[in-house]
């Protein structure tokens, strides 16, 4: 493998099979150093990225969008080579905003993605999104509204393609369906946490993104920091936040047996955790967040190698998931 171009699901975009993630940009990134993380993104062939009106932690909500932003605005073909994702559902806090009950709450409205949509296009300084993607489900607001506000979108040639993310099967499914009524192209990709210790996608969302042609984007594909080598973070005086030491210590055993296997390979254990989503054909490009250029040369690694059936049933020895597709994997 390497750094390769695929569809999104069963549409026409060809993405890459890496998606960078930029929750960390003007959080535990500053701006120059996220613009040198773009740049070399774009060296090694990755075209697609990701970001959220929400995102800006350390700063304000929407600061990361902005720095995307100014980092398009240097020009140099920057925009046109980027697939560019983003995300619309969660309150967007920032000091210029007045307090208003549709912004301030978590909702699919039509007012609510237009705004939204206006206000990260602004942020973003471009005149289109090509993903726009539901961050969230909102079960309250029926579907005529939400697919006539994307539909007004892509009209305008604001809005590309629509996606999902955090739905589950059934979610998609009734998505689909509604916009299929409509004669809409419906969603092109879902985006849901998928990692070695938390396999529950497999069950249902998998299976409807496969039925309906959509591309999947695993989120956390290191669970957080557990699948990165935490064990020998830890021996080498690594200090962990609370959370994530409970979550080692309940996990310990996995850790040890998937830390020693890494090291037979003589690879790094992030590397193994992204390769192996990365071996699944229903995956499309997981999306990794590097803090560093250096940390984003390492993920590049996992398209790099090929996993023996040996090591993936090692591997499924180690972290089983739920028993295959439902209903068959608790029913006959």
């Amino acid at each position: 493998m390497a750094i390769e171009h695929k569809r999104l699901g069963g549409h026409g975009v060809l993405v890459s099979n890496l998606c960078l993630g930029t929750m960390n940009f003007g959080w535990h990134t500053s701006e120059a150093d996220s613009f040198a993380i773009m740049d070399r993104a774009l060296e090694l062939g990755i075209n697609f990225f990701d970001t959220a009106d929400v995102y800006g932690r350390g700063g304000q909500q929407g600061d990361t969008e902005i720095i995307l932003g100014n980092w398009f605005a240097q020009g140099d073909g920057r925009r046109e080579a980027v697939v560019l994702a983003t995300k619309v559902y969660n309150p967007v806090k920032r000091q210029e905003n007045r307090p208003e009950p549709n912004s301030d709450t978590r909702n699919l409205s039509a007012v609510k993605i237009k705004k939204h949509c206006e206000n990260s296009l602004r942020r973003l300084q471009t005149d289109w999104i090509d993903l726009y993607q539901m961050h969230h489900i909102d079960r309250a607001c029926p579907w005529d509204e939400t697919w006539q506000a994307f539909d007004s979108l892509v009209q305008q040639g604001k809005v590309v393609y629509v996606g999902s993310s955090n739905f589950a099967g059934w979610d998609i499914a009734t998505a689909c369906q509604e916009a299929s009524k409509r004669g809409l192209m419906g969603l092109v990709s879902e985006q849901s946490i998928y990692h070695l210790n938390n396999r529950a996608i497999e069950l249902e969302v998998i299976p409807a993104c496969r039925h309906y042609g959509l591309g999947l984007i695993p989120w956390s594909p290191l669970g957080g920091g557990l699948l990165g080598g935490v064990l020998g973070k830890i021996e080498g005086g690594r200090r962990l936040s609370d959370g994530l030491m409970q979550q080692v210590e309940t996990n310990r055993d996995k850790l040890e047996r998937y830390e020693a296997l890494c090291g037979s390979l003589g690879e790094e254990p992030a590397t193994v955790a992204l390769a192996w989503l990365l071996h699944n054909p229903a995956v499309t490009a997981p999306i990794i967040g590097p803090r560093t250029v250096d940390q984003l040369d390492s993920a590049v690694r996992a398209t790099e190698i090929t996993l023996s059936e040996d090591v993936l049933s090692a591997l499924e020895a180690i972290f089983p998931g739920p028993g295959g597709e439902a209903p068959a994997a608790y029913a006959w």
